[in-house]
């Protein structure tokens, strides 16, 4: 799969998220309450933590509990909620594990179409629509996986030439760019709500 990205901005854990599928879909994960950046340096904490050089969902579902939420919540803590985000990782893991095989990379690798590579996405532990919907973009713009029908199946952040999600941040300019549109969404919906 190696494939360069540049998802977290920092070069040690966008080589690790360009070469495992398993830490783009761990990164995916903590995308949430943090910044982009640091949900997607997550995974390769977690591998130094683990003295590994790439994630393995079996090792990590086997893992105590206590033991990986403790690892997670070392300083510098993987995410803002690491207890919470330690099990939905684990989760994640043994849902790979009892499905996949533990190769998160058999999520995608043959489907044959965005509709099918969407409900399989769906349906991992700690993702819903959006997240499902950003990971098929971010699959279908960076990694060259694109099954017919992915820029539907993606929604909204399958346009070409977006800045909406992670899915379209190649470096710190669209980084930026990924920001202001964020923010903009946040004030039109505090704008909507107030409305009321």
């Amino acid at each position: 799969m190696a494939t360069k990205v540049h998802l977290s901005q920092r070069p040690e854990a966008d080589e690790l998220l360009g070469r495992s599928p398993l830490a783009a879909l761990v990164g995916m994960l903590l995308d949430q309450q943090i910044p982009m950046e640091w949900a997607f340096t997550g995974p390769y904490t977690i591998t130094q933590r683990l003295g590994s050089d790439d994630l393995d969902a079996h090792e990590i579902a086997a893992y105590d509990p206590e033991r990986f939420a403790a690892l997670l919540s070392e300083k510098p803590a993987v995410h803002r909620y690491p207890g919470s985000m330690a099990k939905r990782v684990q989760q994640l893991c043994q849902y790979l594990v009892d499905n996949y095989d533990g190769d998160a990379e058999k999520l995608w690798k043959g489907v044959d179409s965005g509709k099918e590579l969407f409900k399989r996405l769906n349906a991992l532990p700690g993702y819903g629509k959006q997240k499902a919907q950003i990971f098929v973009a971010l699959l279908g713009k960076q990694y060259g996986v694109r099954p017919e029908g992915w820029r539907e199946a993606a929604g909204a952040y399958g346009e070409e030439g977006s800045h909406r999600s992670v899915a379209d941040i190649t470096g710190p300019e669209s980084l930026a760019q990924v920001r202001a549109f964020k923010q903009e969404q946040k004030t039109a919906a505090k704008a909507a709500k107030a409305a009321k």
